[in-house]
């Protein structure tokens, strides 16, 4: 596996933040700028990674392509699809984003996101990103969300049968599955099922953790690796029987420290475990 972080380390430009990400120990990179940035200032991030030997693992999306106003969701289409022709350019392994919310938050949670007309909205909206881009070097995926499409690894097998795309993959967040106790306390198990239905179609993974709440009724808790209670080492092991180059993206810390820090501890927690990380 890769080891990455999440961050953009400030916007520096492409050789410092090649030479800091090497510093930290990075071994794939999530893409710092979106298309936005201008051809120019894509390319030299790109050629900064390509010469550290750092692969670009994700170029985010992040829009609600399923958005109810028309304007919205045409501009989140538009963004979508600019972001797949950056990570085409890029070679990133995969450019993410969520199915979408059925509702006025871009990613929240609503009873329609499970509804028939999002089920098959999500499925034209993919079709229709994939299709006017018609990438060769990436594939578009969708991340699991606690909420909405794809909710399992069944319904995420349904999905890209019902695509039915060459270039439509799957992005792993192990922990935005992990939504009741049962998946919480036999992560292991629940992991061994998702990556044995999805593993070859996985491009890219985020790496995190989750902790159980004292407090009654059930409270997951996103937290820092370490965190919680996720059998990280399985998760580790099952991206790595996947692929030996997975990206492994740790996400959702605040500052540069907590992300160094972050990386020390996986890193040293994964080698006690015998596990090699590129």
């Amino acid at each position: 596996m890769r080891l990455g972080i999440s961050t953009s380390l400030g916007r520096i430009p492409p050789k410092d933040w090649a030479a800091k990400l090497t510093e930290l120990g990075c071994r794939a990179a999530v893409f710092p700028v979106d298309h936005t940035a201008g051809e120019e200032l894509c390319a030299g991030y790109a050629s900064a990674a390509k010469d550290a030997g750092i692969p670009i693992a994700e170029v985010g999306v992040w829009r609600n392509v399923l958005a109810k106003d028309g304007e919205a969701r045409k501009a989140a289409r538009d963004y979508a699809k600019a972001q797949l022709r950056l990570a085409d350019a890029v070679g990133a392994s995969c450019c993410v984003n969520i199915a979408g919310a059925a509702g006025e938050i871009w990613d929240g949670a609503y009873r329609e996101n499970y509804s028939a007309d999002a089920w098959d909205t999500t499925v034209e909206s993919v079709r229709e990103i994939i299709d006017d881009v018609r990438p060769k070097n990436t594939y578009y995926t969708i991340e699991p969300m606690p909420w909405m499409i794809p909710s399992n690894p069944d319904e995420y097998l349904r999905l890209i049968h019902a695509v039915d795309r060459e270039r439509f993959a799957v992005h792993m967040d192990i922990c935005n599955w992990i939504t009741d106790p049962r998946k919480y306390f036999f992560s292991g198990d629940f992991i061994e099922e998702a990556f044995g239905k999805l593993g070859g179609h996985i491009r890219s993974c985020h790496l995190k953790d989750v902790a159980l709440a004292k407090e009654f009724t059930t409270r997951l808790i996103e937290t820092h690796c370490g965190g919680g209670e996720i059998d990280l080492e399985a998760y580790a092991r099952a991206a790595n029987a996947s692929s030996k180059d997975m990206p492994m993206i740790i996400e959702h810390l605040h500052s540069d420290d907590e992300y160094e820090r972050s990386l020390a501890y996986v890193r040293d927690r994964f080698a006690a475990a015998g596990l090699v990380v590129c």
